[in-house]
This record gives C-alpha cells, sequence and structure tokens, in this order.
C-alpha cells in the first residue's frame, strides 16, 4: 500500500517525458472513449505545473455538451488517471478539460469567492463555500490568493470545503 508521502514525491519527481507519456496514454483513452460514443473531438495535450492536461475541444460540428457537463468531466477525468495510473504504475494528476468546461467552471468559482469577498467586506467574519473538488479548491485557493485574502480547506471527503477569511 502506498501512503500519501509516497504519491506526493512520485509527482514531484515526476519529468517532462513522464508527463508527456500520461498526456499521450490519456489522449488515447480519450479517443477510444470518444469512438465508442460516436462524438468527435480535437485533443490536444499540454503539459505544465508538473501535470498533465488533456483538452477535448468540438471538432467539426461536433457536440460535447453531454460530456461537458461538471460532475460528468470529474469522473471521466478518474477513470484516465485511473487507465494512466494502470498502464503507467504511477499515480498521475492529469486534468482533464471538455469543451471547454474548466474555463466555464473557473468563472463561476471566480464568480463565487466575489460573492464572498463582499460578505467579508461586508463585515463578516468569514465566508464558508460549498464542497468542491481538490482541483476546485485550488482554483479557489488562488482566486482568493489574488484578492489579499486568507482560505483554508475544511471538512473530509465529500464535505471538504473553502473558508475564506481576512489575512491575519
Amino acid at each position: 500500500m502506498t501512503d500519501m508521502t509516497d504519491v506526493k514525491q512520485d509527482t514531484e519527481e515526476r519529468t517532462l517525458s513522464q508527463i508527456e507519456e500520461e498526456g499521450d496514454i490519456a489522449a488515447d483513452y480519450i479517443e477510444e472513449l470518444l469512438d465508442i460514443c460516436d462524438l468527435d473531438g480535437d485533443i490536444d495535450i499540454d503539459a505544465r505545473n508538473g501535470r498533465a492536461y488533456v483538452s477535448v475541444n468540438a471538432g467539426d460540428g461536433a457536440n460535447l455538451e453531454l460530456l461537458s457537463k461538471p460532475d460528468t468531466v470529474n469522473a471521466l477525468q478518474e477513470l484516465t488517471r485511473l487507465a494512466v495510473q494502470s498502464r503507467t504504475g504511477a499515480f498521475s494528476r492529469l486534468i482533464l478539460d471538455i469543451g471547454g468546461s474548466r474555463d466555464a467552471r473557473r468563472t463561476e468559482l471566480a464568480a463565487l469567492v466575489s460573492r464572498a469577498a463582499e460578505r467579508i467586506d461586508g463585515g463578516a467574519a468569514e465566508a464558508a463555500l460549498p464542497p468542491m473538488s481538490s482541483y476546485e479548491r485550488k482554483l479557489v485557493h488562488d482566486l482568493v490568493a489574488e484578492r489579499g485574502l486568507h482560505s483554508a480547506s475544511r471538512g473530509e471527503g465529500a464535505d471538504r470545503h473553502t473558508v475564506i477569511t481576512r489575512v491575519g
């Protein structure tokens, strides 16, 4: 059994070629899924911040609406990570985006952070956001830091959420 220290160390030591291999494996997996669903899509692979980013964009007249719902993207991302892990033997932190859903979600999260910041500016000691995935919490932490506020994750499992407060 692998403990979280080993997983963290594995992801920190990942080379660019290993990240690119993850992206290639993930793209092959997603391409097969699109074929099964009889959907067209253009797949782009990128490596940044120690992760493989795989984006599926609508090709000629393709409709990815069915697959681009946030819960569906998260589920497909987990399945894709498992496919990569089964081929490489290593934990994968790849990010999957379908039809621009990650950008759309980032915009929604920015609006959520803005409303929370307004509550803090209005005198609230803290503002708790709803539970969300670790990737979404990371985006929220970055958005909060840009505003000069502090954020922390609280709770466990499906109840894990972000709480925003003033710095210091």
